[in-house]
């Protein structure tokens, strides 16, 4: 959910106080990566997973948190809205049956939250759009009340000039909206992977995952529909931009595919965030320099689709970790963790590619393919590596599930794991079916009915059966 903070307003010299913090800690970052004092180490995964509390009715339900009251489980958390919750996951080293770990451990949290939330007379379910959203749902009333999200929404307002927020989304519907806050972006359900990496493979790692975001989008996508309108496969990806968009203020988005790759040092990204973005969380807490606590604040309030972290062990060792963000909610948990698999065996893989891989696939391009994905799935015809064309489904097919599969077994994983998880992603490329696609092919079957589409769909995610087996 990220960092609370103790208070929603803030001076000017809480501003400048800030900043200046924030540079000295941003310049103790750069000493230690370039000394090599961060610890290495093996590679660890983890996840957050964000999830909808629908009533009897199908539509959101914010009482999450009496839900929260009632569960007392510190791995799941508050969300925006008081209909999202939080899933977290211990994180694992990357070896032996650290998958199905992880999808063992998010399954029994899975139920027992669901357990509590049948106590209220609701339901949980994950998917990346909620088809029965409402635009009387994403109201600030439903916003979660903690400091964060309110100074969040009046610093984002400020900073265009409280202009506004034109939302214009064109699929095979339009949908033109006009929004003065930013409780859209609650409709925006997502399943972050997070991949704890060596610092000196930080900045490969970071310019890898943007390559994948395409294929991992592609393959994943789950939200076809937003507000009775059919739009992307994975609406997701415009709509979060646009919620939390600059306007014409000549500001950098906050959310955004970035820039460029980065060319020397993960570095780059926390210099940029030091220059080229306004601090929206003043917030100065008592915490030493070596805790990079205004660091750690700030880039918070800066959502790339691929996103560096600095974390603290246990026992206070600092460690780099790279957020891939493009990946949405659900359908299931196997289906979940099948992306992560993908993810997780395709990037080690393409480390050990003896030409750099960022040479080989100019940065418009793999931006190109990232909204190129989000918009047509795994028919999207993205530009890959080396000058190669061809449709998503082809490059997972032909290149990358024989990399994850490779990747996977380099970094240690059982091979038992292996043929699980991406015999997972096999099997959705074999039904060239995503989330996104069985939602379509529901309506197109049943009629344009939102409440019956997640009612089966509600079905299909409680049968224990991944996307592949769904029925229509």
């Amino acid at each position: 959910m990220g960092q609370e903070i103790a208070s929603s307003g803030f001076s000017a010299a809480d501003r400048a106080e800030f900043r200046e913090r924030l540079r000295r800690e941003t310049a103790l970052l750069g000493s230690w990566l370039a000394s090599g004092e961060l610890p290495t180490g093996s590679k660890v995964g983890g996840f957050e997973l964000e999830a909808w509390l629908v009533g009897p009715d199908l539509s959101p339900l914010p009482r999450a948190r009496e839900l929260l009251t009632a569960l007392r489980n510190p791995l799941v958390v508050h969300e925006l809205a008081t209909f999202n919750l939080e899933f977290n996951g211990t994180p694992r080293v990357l070896t032996g049956k650290a998958l199905s770990q992880m999808a063992e451990e998010l399954t029994a949290t899975w139920n027992q939250t669901q357990t509590v939330a049948q106590g209220l007379g609701a339901r949980l379910t994950m998917i990346g759009i909620l088809p029965t959203t409402r635009l009387e749902d994403l109201i600030l009333a439903h916003m979660t009340p903690l400091n964060r999200y309110r100074a969040l929404n009046a610093e984002l307002g400020a900073l265009r000039g409280h202009q506004p927020l034109r939302l214009d989304i064109e699929g095979r519907d339009r949908l033109v909206l006009t929004r003065r806050d930013v409780m859209a972006e609650s409709a925006t359900t997502s399943f972050q992977i997070h991949l704890r990496v060596p610092p000196a493979e930080a900045a490969r790692v970071y310019n890898l995952s943007k390559i994948l975001s395409a294929p991992l989008v592609a393959i994943s996508a789950n939200s076809p529909f937003l507000f009775g309108r059919d739009l992307w496969r994975e609406t997701r990806i415009p709509l979060f931009e646009q919620t939390c968009s600059m306007g014409d203020s000549g500001l950098r988005e906050r959310v955004s595919f970035g820039q460029g790759y980065v060319q020397a040092s993960i570095l780059e990204c926390f210099q940029a965030n030091l220059t080229e973005y306004p601090v929206i969380l003043p917030e100065l807490l008592a915490e030493p320099p070596e805790r990079l606590a205004h660091l750690r604040l700030h880039n918070g309030t800066i959502w790339r689709w691929n996103r560096p972290l600095i974390g603290f062990d246990p026992d206070g060792s600092p460690h780099l970790r790279i957020e891939h963000r493009v990946v949405p909610a659900g359908p299931t948990v196997a289906d979940l963790i099948a992306n992560a698999a993908l993810y997780y065996g395709a990037i080690q893989d393409l480390l050990e590619e003896p030409v750099a891989v960022p040479t080989r696939l100019p940065f418009a391009a793999a931006r190109a393919n990232f909204y190129a994905a989000a918009r047509w799935g795994l028919a999207a015809e993205l530009r890959w590596l080396d000058g190669q064309v061809a449709t998503a489904e082809d490059i997972l097919a032909a290149d990358l599930l024989p990399r994850a599969r490779r990747g996977l077994r380099e970094l240690g994983i059982d091979g038992d794991e292996i043929d699980t998880w991406l015999g997972i992603i096999a099997a959705r490329l074999g039904t060239r079916r995503t989330g996104a696609d069985w939602q379509r092919a529901w309506t197109g079957r049943h009629g344009q009915d939102m409440r019956l589409l997640v009612q089966a769909y509600l079905d299909q995610q409680q049968s224990g059966r991944t996307l592949d087996q769904w029925s229509l």
